[in-house]
């Protein structure tokens, strides 16, 4: 499979998880409308307010995945996948099957978190 192939899949199944996060969101939003239930000390389990803030760091995480992914698309597009953005040597073909939308080389990731 091509990198361009890889990418689009992923692409799909993240904007599929995106419809469905959005979904179970608004059915949240729309069940605890109806509801004066005192989520706060609901013996039941988790708050509402927890599964409504536990929802929106996934479609946050999905979405900036989402980002990833069209940015690594983009390098596709413009003849730049696969080639560090910091050094400008090759990004090792294991490093992107494990994490297609890398941007740099093993190198150069592991001294920019030396750094950081």
């Amino acid at each position: 499979m091509s990198p361009e192939e890889l990418l689009d899949a992923e692409r799909a199944g993240t904007l599929a998880r995106i419809g469905a996060l959005e979904r179970e969101f608004t059915g949240i939003v729309a069940a605890s409308a109806d509801s004066n239930a005192d989520d706060e000390h609901d013996p039941e389990g988790a708050t509402i307010g927890f599964e409504r803030a536990q929802l929106s760091a996934l479609l946050e995480q999905s979405r900036a995945r989402l980002l990833e992914l069209d940015a690594a698309l983009a390098r596709v597009e413009a003849g730049t996948y696969g080639t560090c953005e910091v050094c400008g040597q090759p990004v090792a073909a294991g490093r992107l099957e494990a994490r297609p939308t890398a941007r740099t080389c093993v190198s150069c990731a592991t001294s920019s978190r030396a750094g950081a």
